[in-house]
């Protein structure tokens, strides 16, 4: 989820409209629901002062905020949790071990990413049996979906069209 997008979440979250964030960051008149809206949009994006402001004021994390470097853990929690947010992804535990499922209760959404994370779980445990190379496996992952079957790329375009896939 883009910056733009996370503004809107959390000052959605608070209850706020775009004039009422504005005006508390010191945007006056119109001015202020203008360039909230100009950040939503991504036709402007704000600087790291202003980012730190919103997060005071949303009673989060700069990282809850901006687009997630995945290459930290702290990034790597950041868009974790945004997938959360975005797509029902939840955390819990069977038998002892961690586990990331998805919410059935998100809707719509879900059987997209199902039928996904079913694809990748079944070419995952095929490179496990050996029937896949490691090569063969990295090849299915860097080029997804060109690689996967007909019906799941159908849903996979599908699912875009309707902007349920808007990680960046």
């Amino acid at each position: 989820m883009a910056i733009g997008q996370r503004i809107k979440f959390f000052r959605n979250r608070k209850g706020m409209t775009q004039k009422q964030l504005g005006e508390i960051l010191g945007f006056l008149g119109k001015t202020s629901d203008v360039r909230m809206a100009q950040y939503e949009s991504e036709t402007r994006v704000p600087k790291t002062e202003l980012v730190k402001e919103m997060a005071h004021i949303f009673d989060v994390s700069a990282h809850a905020l901006t687009v997630p470097d995945i290459d930290t853990y702290v990034g790597l929690m950041h868009t974790l949790f945004t997938l959360e947010d975005m797509y029902g992804l939840k955390i819990g535990e069977i038998d002892g071990e961690l586990c990331l499922r998805l919410d059935k209760s998100v809707g719509t959404s879900y059987l997209s990413i199902f039928d996904m994370f079913l694809a990748w779980q079944k070419e995952a445990s095929r490179l496990e049996s050996r029937e896949i190379t490691k090569d063969e496996y990295d090849e299915w992952r860097y080029k997804y979906p060109e690689l996967e079957t007909l019906q799941t790329s159908k849903l996979i375009k599908k699912s875009n069209k309707k902007k349920y896939f808007a990680l960046r």
